[in-house]
């Protein structure tokens, strides 16, 4: 019986750093976890509660209600369907006919007429780059193709919300800075991500680097235990 596999938008972003750790990871040689920085979890529980008390509403919080972007858009509002999307145990899934499944978790979803539209927060340290919101692209990919998997209509965009912290109050409090990113979604890219990732899989562990990826320090080091 061939194997099946658990996916998700982070595991898949491990097969874009190295594919010979990917495959490791999944024939149980992980690379080992380092200190994950508490900041931006907490900033992500503070910044939900902080878009609920508008959900509850039926209103925008201001750094949407502001932007044009968002004009005829409003917050999700089914709660308990929500939750368990938000819920990193559970998320949105889908299985396919193969018994592989992909899952991922998301942080919020606007609706604009039928159609739901993927809202991710992202807490940084400075300013955005050029290339800043590219790098997650992969991510909202995903989220949209399982979304439609799942039945339901989604615009041919997404929403990255960037916090940037600007000033410390004299009083104490920390200023954050907003942007808010339209990045226009693909879904064939997302079918293929998940081609590429089983397809990696499903062979023999990949013994060499090509020329151009460089050296990983991990992945020599996790075959040979």
């Amino acid at each position: 019986m061939k194997q099946t596999y658990k996916l998700s938008p982070s595991s898949l972003g491990l097969m874009e750093d190295c594919k010979r750790c990917f495959w490791l990871h999944f024939h149980g040689k992980k690379r080992p976890s380092g200190i994950f920085p508490s900041l931006p979890s907490g900033m992500d529980l503070i910044l939900k509660k902080h878009f609920d008390k508008f959900m509850d509403k039926g209103q925008l919080p201001p750094e949407l209600k502001e932007n044009k972007e968002c004009k005829g858009m409003k917050l999700f509002d089914d709660k308990e369907l929500l939750e368990i999307w938000r819920n990193n145990r559970k998320g949105i899934s889908w299985q396919d006919e193969n018994g592989n499944i992909l899952q991922g978790a998301v942080d919020n979803i606007l609706v604009k007429g039928k159609k739901l539209i993927i809202l991710d927060y992202k807490t940084r340290g400075f300013p955005l780059k050029e290339d800043t919101a590219a790098h997650y692209q992969n991510q909202l990919d995903l989220y949209n193709f399982l979304l439609r998997k799942n039945g339901y209509d989604t615009e041919d965009f997404s929403f990255l919300l960037f916090y940037v912290p600007k000033e410390v109050k004299e009083t104490g409090e920390v200023i954050f800075n907003t942007e808010l990113v339209k990045m226009k979604i693909n879904i064939k890219d997302a079918e293929k991500i998940l081609e590429k990732a089983l397809d990696i899989l499903n062979k023999p562990c990949p013994c060499r680097h090509a020329e151009d990826e460089g050296v990983c320090p991990w992945c020599e080091l996790l075959a040979e235990e």
